[in-house]
């Protein structure tokens, strides 16, 4: 039984039914001019550019010279008037990004004293400038002086009120009268009294420190410190790492200074140690022998025990 429904045949494969492309009949004879090979070198070296704000620099800087030199060689051809017009208005937005960043790099630019600063304690752990720039913002950009033999702060009578990093000169921090240890500078100047309190206690400061030369530091108001803390946990934590560290290096230098009357030296790490009173230290005939590693030789090393 015949179909009611008639098809007209039809090859599929091959024939009248197969769509048709244009062919390229005419192929340059010579490669593109030079200039067209240079832009895309530049745009390859402009999508190299790394992070910040010297990176976005060298990112814009070499895209709009691989877009310049394509709008001149699109220019060169009266058919290429669409291409023409893209790679220009490209070029343009990549010189007004040049502008604009280098007008932001100059705004968060500092004085030598912070910027040194900024090389030496916060460019190592990743801090931009942008977060450098709200961070000096909370000192107000003032730079604080202290004469020589005048005091920072007098034991048990100065308030724990902020943070303070020493640019220049020396501090001497003594106790009752006895020496402790030197600040210099590029150190956090109170950071044991500062983690000593939580934000909300108020304190005093059980040393003194006294200027041995001219000093300058910068100082950062608890307030406006935790304010920007709370705004910024980057930043926060930036801070409690700077400051630990340098509690830990002021703890290892009181370390060289803890000699009984034999001249021994004694390792403030050993929790025994807080818990000796001073003229049992002096008395203390109990030693342990320490190898030292870095000769043949053994050195006897106090350790002060308790019974």
């Amino acid at each position: 039984m015949d179909s009611p429904y008639q098809f007209p045949s039809a090859n599929l494969s091959s024939g009248e039914g197969e769509d048709t492309h244009p062919v390229c009949t005419n192929w340059k004879e010579n490669p593109e001019g030079s200039v067209f090979y240079l832009a895309n070198i530049f745009l390859v070296l402009g999508f190299m550019g790394g992070s910040g704000f010297y990176g976005l620099l060298y990112l814009f800087f070499f895209l709009a010279l691989g877009f310049f030199c394509s709008s001149i060689w699109a220019w060169s051809d009266a058919c290429t008037t669409d291409t023409f017009s893209w790679n220009f208005v490209l070029f343009v937005v990549c010189v007004v990004q040049i502008v604009h960043v280098a007008y932001r790099l100059r705004s968060v630019t500092f004085d030598k004293e912070l910027q040194d600063l900024y090389g030496y304690m916060f460019k190592r752990l990743g801090v931009s400038l942008t977060q450098y720039g709200k961070i000096v913002a909370c000192t107000d950009g003032e730079i604080h002086t202290i004469e020589k033999d005048h005091y920072f702060a007098m034991e048990g009578k100065t308030a724990i009120d902020k943070l303070s990093v020493l640019l220049s000169g020396r501090i001497r921090v003594t106790v009752n009268g006895d020496f402790l240890h030197n600040i210099y500078p590029f150190q956090f100047i109170d950071s044991p009294e500062w983690d000593s309190l939580r934000p909300s206690e108020d304190g005093v400061f059980q040393v003194t420190l006294r200027a041995d030369n001219p000093c300058r530091y910068v100082a950062w108001r608890r307030k406006k410190l935790y304010l920007l803390f709370a705004k910024h946990r980057y930043i926060a934590k930036v801070f409690a790492l700077l400051v630990r560290n340098d509690i830990a290096d002021k703890l290892f230098s009181l370390n060289d200074k803890a000699f009984d009357n034999r001249g021994f030296r004694y390792d403030l790490r050993l929790p025994s140690f807080c818990h000796v009173p001073g003229p049992e230290l002096d008395q203390a005939g109990l030693f342990l022998s320490v190898p030292d590693h870095q000769g043949e030789h053994s050195r006897s090393t106090p350790i002060p025990t308790t019974a």
